[in-house]
């Protein structure tokens, strides 16, 4: 992935819109971007991240064609994080370029990309759902991790009811260690697998009651479907978090 280029073109994209584009850190020649906008009266905050897993690269391209789509519109006040590893997705490695899981740093926090991430996430007011794009190579159909602590319904079955139509659910009833809750969905506790290893996921779970969803592509497949699946799973969870209400 040519980080550069897609940071400038996501940039662009991002200020054609009418939204903010700014920076929380650089690492090395790489800036981590975040964009910001929406409607700034709303009560409602949605955070969208991507990219936090450098062999993941269909979950960036996602956000990249929903920025095209004009999907961040004035339905809410948006904060999303496009490529939380930078250094990960130029050389196309899980890890950054000291060899650590980013997402698994939010506990101890040794890597300067999850420090500086907490730092402007603990500056920003809290939002009411929290969307992660991520991939599975070990997988041949979509599913998703969800974790509710909010007073909200569930959104996970609605969301897997339309990524259907374009990619089917994983079928297995095991996966990455986790007994699935029906087809493709997980509902996870708000603790992490590893006491010492936090995702992010569990971090912003932690930090304030919230409805988190992980969406997992299988790597294997195509880009271009991943892709479209990503931006389907975004669409929907949004779609159903605003019609649900409190």
């Amino acid at each position: 992935m040519d980080v550069t280029q897609l940071y400038h073109a996501m940039r662009a994209a991002a200020r054609q819109r009418g939204l903010r584009w700014e920076t929380y850190g650089q690492i090395g020649a790489y800036a981590l971007p975040v964009f910001s906008g929406g409607d700034a009266d709303s009560d409602t905050r949605i955070y969208l991240s991507a990219g936090i897993h450098g062999d993941e690269p269909a979950g960036v391209y996602a956000v990249q064609q929903l920025l095209a789509d004009g999907f961040f519109d004035r339905r809410a006040r948006w904060l999303v994080c496009p490529m939380l590893n930078p250094t990960g997705l130029a050389n196309g490695i899980r890890e950054n370029s000291q060899g650590l899981d980013l997402n698994r740093d939010y506990r101890v926090r040794r890597s300067a990309e999850v420090i500086a991430h907490c730092a402007w996430l603990a500056a920003r007011p809290p939002c009411q759902l929290a969307l992660s794009l991520h991939e599975d190579w070990e997988t041949g159909g979509f599913y998703l991790y969800e974790i509710n602590t909010s007073a909200r319904p569930c959104i996970g079955p609605a969301v897997l009811a339309k990524t259907g139509a374009v990619m089917p659910a994983e079928t297995r009833g095991v996966l990455d260690g986790h007994q699935v809750t029906a087809p493709g969905y997980i509902l996870h506790p708000p603790e992490a697998d590893e006491p010492c290893n936090w995702p992010e996921a569990i971090h912003l779970t932690k930090a304030q009651p919230l409805l988190s969803c992980t969406f997992e592509t299988p790597s294997r497949l195509p880009l271009p479907l991943r892709v479209q699946t990503h931006v389907v799973a975004a669409r929907a969870a949004v779609d159903e978090f605003l019609a649900g209400g409190v």
